[in-house]
């Protein structure tokens, strides 16, 4: 397993506000809890900030199963299907539903973007210093610090953009029982899916070493149509807004 949006963007030529939460985002118990417990360890995971007042609010645990409960079956919006890597089987569409699209697939590691201690050249073989969209003063996104998921470039199979999906867009990951919530922070080949950051990795509790890490499956991608994380490298402000719109799918799916 590897990561492989490097691949795309040599052949096609085409941070951070280092919030206080911890590196993952799971589960969210309820955006208007009043009493929230001692954040857990990094790894283990922690409710996301209390909503807003006005914001959408939440009758409806926001967890990893409640999540992929709700991705059950699908209304295509893919004209094909994709692949997991190169040599795999074309089998994973691209589903439609109410305010987000979602697919499920691997998860491969990105290392792209900021050179960092994690994400590098000596670390990665596939390292391009590069990410499709970048930070408010213009630097590319740091993979090690920020959960980020790729999003395959526009093809006849399927163009994000018509679906409501930008860069800095709010995605919720879910593996087991996790759920990290990232930005839309990079594109790959046209013809694969299955790819999130070195920090998003890490904070689903999956191997991040991007020469050897990943899962070859179990993962959902739940991405919400029309939304936009300002700045696209502030994690606290990806995790806020993406549990708002994660409770809203659960109540409107």
């Amino acid at each position: 397993m590897h990561h492989r949006s490097h691949i795309y963007a040599a052949a096609v030529a085409v941070l951070l506000t280092a919030s206080a939460l911890p590196a993952s985002a799971h589960p969210v118990a309820a955006l208007d809890t009043t009493h929230l417990p001692p954040p857990p360890s990094p790894r283990g995971g922690a409710p996301g900030p209390p909503a807003a007042a006005g914001s959408f609010r939440l009758d409806v645990p926001v967890t990893a199963e409640a999540l992929r409960a709700k991705a059950q079956g699908c209304e295509r919006v893919s004209k094909g299907l994709y692949r997991t890597d190169q040599g795999k089987p074309a089998d994973i569409p691209v589903c439609g539903t109410k305010g987000a699209v979602f697919w499920k697939a691997d998860l491969d590691i990105d290392c792209d973007g900021q050179v960092t201690d994690r994400c590098n050249k000596q670390t990665d073989p596939w390292f391009h210093g590069d990410t499709a969209f970048h930070q408010s003063n213009g630097k590319p996104l740091n993979a090690e610090k920020l959960p980020y998921i790729v999003v395959p470039a526009p093809s006849e199979v399927w163009d994000y953009r018509a679906s409501g999906i930008r860069g800095g867009g709010v995605a919720a990951v879910v593996h087991k029982d996790r759920v990290e919530y990232a930005v839309v922070g990079d594109t790959g080949p046209t013809g694969l899916v299955g790819e999130a950051s070195y920090a998003a990795a890490r904070s689903l509790g999956i191997d991040p070493d991007p020469a050897r890490g990943g899962v070859p499956s179990g993962v959902t991608y739940i991405l919400f149509k029309n939304s936009s994380v300002t700045p696209i490298e502030s994690r606290s402000a990806a995790v806020k807004l993406g549990a708002e719109l994660a409770g809203k799918f659960l109540q409107e799916n």
